[in-house]
């Protein structure tokens, strides 16, 4: 990452390049100080970012499949059988088969897991929100658009 920081300093490239740059720097050190603040306060929970993850997903959308969870949280199909088993040694989730198809593993919260993560999720969201407070409502929208904006055409060239 400071090598990036680096890159733009010395770059000599266009004008959009230098721009790019800038706003991709720009980017990345705010979402990584506010990665950063929620982290310390997810691994006080003895949590790690990707077990929150989990956790919160399955709070808020109920039991998912594998499969389901790892777009959910944006993480690759070994590391979430990593997370889960780690979630299941601490009795947070449970795994069952599907009754559809015993070959989908449907991951749900158990009744401490859903205790667990109820207490974690309003301090958190308090977290969140203070950070956001920075921008006005009309900012935070414009800053949701602009992301969704930059992160829906990234899409669209995996799939050309």
């Amino acid at each position: 990452m400071e090598a990036l920081f680096i890159m733009v300093a010395k770059h000599s490239g266009t004008s959009q390049e230098i721009k790019a740059l800038d706003a991709y720097i720009t980017l990345r050190r705010a979402g990584n100080t506010i990665a950063a603040k929620l982290n310390r306060d997810i691994i006080g929970h003895k949590l790690t970012a990707g077990q929150f993850g989990i956790l919160e997903a399955l709070f808020h959308l109920g039991p998912l499949s594998q499969q389901t969870l790892a777009k959910k949280i944006l993480s690759s199909k070994g590391n979430i059988t990593m997370i889960i088993d780690n979630l299941e040694k601490q009795t947070l989730v449970k795994r069952t088969a599907s009754p559809d198809d015993r070959r989908t593993t449907i991951i749900q919260l158990t009744p401490t897991g859903k205790k667990m993560i109820g207490k974690i999720i309003p301090g958190h969201l308090k977290k969140i929100i203070s950070m956001m407070s920075a921008l006005t409502l009309t900012e935070m929208t414009e800053l949701k658009r602009l992301c969704k904006k930059v992160g829906l055409s990234n899409q669209l060239e995996k799939t050309l």
